[in-house]
């Protein structure tokens, strides 16, 4: 247990790296690190780097194990089951693709097209943007193990309820017709050797990276924010946890935003500090991964409008029920 401990607090939380930072701010930048300003620049840099240490080894490491599965194997592996079974697979799938909701859209072209049910595909674009195993480190390295796990569970339970209901309802129809005309991903059986998988994973890095960096940048600069100069008070007049409208408030700020769940968790660890709910919190990183209003223009281009209305009614009603029951019973996970 105490080698676990002592894992968890330096490879995970990476106290070493936030000692070596404070040394900076203290020692190289004459701040004290309990003022606002010094604070301010500890929680960046240390939040910053330890996400992009985080978030490149386990890309590196996903980008690894999905070499061994290209769409159109993966797509043979879904197609041999169906019925929640299928929903679920989606959904786990969904999990070892760490890309925004944006990026997760033509995958969904291609297995729609495919021939997958749109049930499955509907799981596999909701949990590929709100659960992945970065995520899974990254909210472990902020808050816990427990709330960690928790919110993987509930996020499975999310994509994979919602894709099954949009299988039972039959809205086939309501996907635009060039997506099925779309033509079926083509796969070229190879073996990869692996010094192939290696450079394929780390330009799965490189990609990423790019593509994400900013979204970091500003979250963990909006975190920095309101953890040291927005005064509590006001964060909980808002957002505390015994108010019954900080959860879909939250909903409602996170959908005109754009960012991936990286850009988001240093928010939402701001806002717990601040003494907001854990469920208040997650609503709002769900909210700007799953419903990002940028992503529903997108996903509109390939889905009729009342197919996105039932998409986005039921991941909303999901949200906001996880969100009052991590309020309700969030300390046992603290």
């Amino acid at each position: 247990m105490i080698i676990f401990s002592w894992m968890n607090d330096q490879l995970l939380k990476m106290l070493w790296l936030s000692d070596g930072v404070k040394w900076v701010v203290e020692k190289l930048f004459g701040l004290d690190v309990q003022s606002r300003l010094g604070g301010s620049i500890h929680f960046f840099m240390y939040d910053v780097i330890k996400i992009f240490i985080l978030l490149s080894i386990l890309i590196f490491t996903v980008s690894f194990i999905q070499s061994y599965f290209p769409p159109e194997r993966t797509r043979k592996l879904l197609g041999n089951v169906n019925g929640i079974t299928a929903n679920i697979l989606g959904a786990l799938l969904g999990t070892l693709t760490p890309f925004c909701s944006c990026s997760s859209i033509p995958l969904f072209i291609g297995f729609t097209s495919a021939g997958l049910p749109i049930g499955v595909t509907f799981s596999f674009l909701i949990s590929s943007p709100l659960v992945d195993l970065a995520s899974v480190l990254l909210l472990a390295s902020i808050f816990n193990w427990k709330i960690a796990i928790a919110y993987v569970i509930v996020g499975l339970i999310l994509a994979v309820t919602a894709g099954t209901i949009i299988s039972k309802a039959k809205l086939e129809k309501y996907v635009e017709s060039f997506v099925y005309g779309a033509g079926s991903m083509e796969y070229t059986p190879e073996t990869l050797t692996s010094k192939d998988r290696i450079t394929f994973a780390k330009e799965q890095v490189l990609d990423i990276v790019k593509k994400v960096w900013l979204y970091i940048l500003i979250g963990v600069g909006i975190g920095a924010l309101i953890h040291n100069w927005i005064p509590q008070n006001v964060i909980t007049a808002l957002l505390g946890d015994d108010k019954w409208y900080s959860v879909p408030l939250a909903t409602i700020v996170g959908v005109p935003m754009y960012a991936d769940i990286f850009g988001t968790l240093p928010i939402a660890e701001a806002l717990v500090l601040k003494g907001v709910g854990i469920g208040t919190a997650l609503a709002f990183m769900m909210a700007v991964t799953a419903l990002s209003l940028p992503s529903m223009i997108l996903l509109k281009k390939v889905v009729k409008t009342k197919l996105l209305v039932i998409f986005a009614g039921i991941v909303t009603f999901g949200i906001l029920i996880i969100g009052y029951l991590f309020n309700m019973f969030g300390y046992l996970l603290m």
